[in-house]
């Protein structure tokens, strides 16, 4: 990948992420209208691989933004790396909202990074 590539990577970041809360949107929308409850919220713990503070931002952002999830807050280890604390109502168990946070973080590096990994 390269820097001309670049604004194409950022664009195709914003059509997969307009889908994804579209998607999350209709699972929210379809839990709060139908009886009974389908949700399991939990909190976990995500180290990220963002290497900034602006890519921790625009990962908090972008869990923020998809509904069925937000960034409860940021720490950054002695170590460096920099872990995010995260409410979802839909993944079941850690691992599963680990997963999807880690989707959302590799989508994101993609449409930043040059190399376009962590």
């Amino acid at each position: 990948m390269s820097w001309f590539t670049w604004p194409l990577r950022w664009a195709w970041f914003a059509v997969w992420f307009l889908a994804l809360v579209v998607r999350s949107n209709f699972t929210v929308i379809w839990d709060t209208l139908t009886p009974g409850q389908a949700s399991r919220p939990l909190i976990g713990q995500y180290a990220s691989r963002c290497r900034s503070d602006a890519e921790l931002t625009l990962l908090a952002i972008a869990i923020t933004l998809t509904p069925g999830t937000l960034t409860l807050g940021t720490r950054t280890e002695e170590s460096g790396t920099r872990t995010l604390y995260v409410h979802g109502m839909y993944d079941g168990s850690p691992e599963g909202l680990a997963a999807s946070v880690r989707r959302i973080e590799d989508k994101l590096f993609s449409a930043t990074r040059r190399k376009g990994t962590a």
